[in-house]
């Protein structure tokens, strides 16, 4: 039996769980160092006669290759974190353009500020914490989102002085809300609870996160004897979400309506470049109507968070003040009704609102905004055909390449929100068709469906 075949033979054997997979030469030195969400599948790729690898170093590398090794990790998030930190430590032959940090992006704790931010850069502060470099920039960027819902971590450029007095009335943004920050630039954090959020994460990066378990069970069972029972259910559901992301894949738990083929983020720091935003924006509402000679008109309003569909924050309304056919109108309506409610309630508004339409849509939109005193960081309006961008303040609309990041993001909120008008629409047809008989049963305790 050749050396390859006991490879294979070997990796058959390895889990078809998440892990890290280090590759050895004769004398046991690891040559590379590589992640996998399926350990058996990604290593037997190597292995696979004729299987296509665009790595220029593959070749030399299968050559030197003696034995592989793997290290089960409980999640694409945990296998990201474990692969950086062994580059890191072992420094291998074949992962040796990682020597340079500045190569390969990292994430960077800030230091010397009152309340530490967390980004991903290449180019990091030198008093900063930094952990990576991580080679794949994708996961990295899909995990950290999701990192950031349990250390609840701030990741704006706002300079938070814990001095300022003026933060209690300052809003928080849509991170807040949906339990993804917990907003020192609002004062909701005093700076030792947001400090300790901080010591948290670096434990969990710098891979002690069954340390930091045990630490949040023993401030849990404290907080209960001492009967301070709001403090240790506020530990238990971090303790729960700690445990959560360890189940959770990079893949992410968004449910979208239709698979987006450009990265999100790519898409979203392009909105930014473009239309020279003050910052890369993270939530996106678009919104549309739908009706037939204008019988049964409705708006639906989508959101986006990090490029990607939110479904609890869908909303659909059924025009009250329009009769017959006045797009414009329509559109007003929605847009009055849904920031209203923003307005009434406190809510965060979107950084940027999408009309589905053109000039005069947008035209429209802006109007209720002006009317309720709102402003966003941006308000477009995407037409069909053309796929032109209309934007206040420019001459002339937008115009992007049809493969642009940006466009397509744009187009699948757009699109989205057609789709969700034109469901609802439909729906409303049909009962108004057929009556009762098409009642949709509801499930047991679950409330009417979004609808203001």
């Amino acid at each position: 039996m050749s050396g390859s075949d006991e490879l294979r033979t070997k990796v058959s054997g390895f889990p078809r769980t998440p892990g890290v997979y280090l590759m050895k030469d004769d004398r046991g030195r690891v040559l590379y160092v590589g992640k996998a969400s399926n350990l058996r599948d990604r290593v037997m790729s190597y292995f696979r006669e004729g299987a296509p690898d665009d790595r220029l170093q593959l070749p030399m590398l299968l050559e030197a290759v003696r034995d592989v090794e793997y290290l089960e990790a409980s999640s694409e998030v945990d296998a990201l974190l474990m692969e950086s930190r062994l580059i890191k430590d072992i420094q291998p032959k074949h992962n040796v353009r990682l020597k340079d940090d500045k190569s390969y992006p990292v994430v960077e704790v800030t230091h010397g500020e009152d309340f530490p931010r967390v980004r991903i850069t290449r180019e990091p502060e030198r008093t900063s914490r930094v952990f990576g470099p991580f080679t794949d920039v994708r996961g990295l960027r899909q995990a950290l989102p999701l990192i950031q819902r349990v250390f609840r971590f701030r990741t704006c450029k706002l300079d938070v002085d814990a001095s300022d007095e003026s933060r209690r009335f300052f809003r928080p943004c849509l991170l807040h809300a949906i339990r993804s920050c917990t907003a020192p630039c609002a004062d909701r954090v005093s700076k030792a609870d947001y400090v300790r959020q901080i010591d948290e994460l670096v434990r969990f990066l710098s891979g002690r996160q069954t340390q930091l378990k045990r630490t949040l069970k023993r401030r849990m069972k404290r907080a209960a004897d001492r009967l301070d029972f709001e403090k240790a259910a506020q530990l238990r559901d971090e303790l729960e979400t700690l445990e959560a992301l360890s189940r959770r894949s990079l893949k992410g738990d968004y449910p979208a309506a239709e698979v987006l083929t450009v990265d999100p983020q790519e898409g979203l720091r392009e909105i930014e470049e473009v239309f020279d935003l003050d910052y890369t924006p993270r939530s996106i509402e678009g919104v549309d109507i739908a009706n037939l000679g204008g019988t049964e008109s409705v708006g639906a309003v989508v959101s986006f968070i990090d490029g990607r569909p939110f479904k609890p924050g869908y909303r659909r309304f059924r025009i009250r003040t329009v009769e017959g056919v006045d797009d414009y109108a329509m559109i007003r309506e929605v847009v009055t009704r849904r920031f209203r409610r923003l307005k009434e309630e406190d809510e965060t508004y979107p950084d940027v609102l999408l009309i589905d339409g053109g000039a005069g849509h947008l035209s429209a939109a802006l109007a209720a905004l002006r009317h309720l005193g709102v402003t966003l960081l941006l308000v477009a309006g995407l037409a069909k055909e053309e796929e032109l961008i209309h934007v206040p303040g420019r001459r002339r609309p937008v115009e992007l390449e049809r493969r642009s990041p940006a466009l397509r993001l744009l187009q699948h909120v757009r699109d989205e929100a057609h789709r969700f008008a034109q469901h609802y629409h439909h729906l409303l047809r049909r009962k108004r068709t057929f009556g009762k008989t098409t009642k949709t049963r509801k499930k047991p305790g679950k409330k009417k469906g979004n609808q203001e």
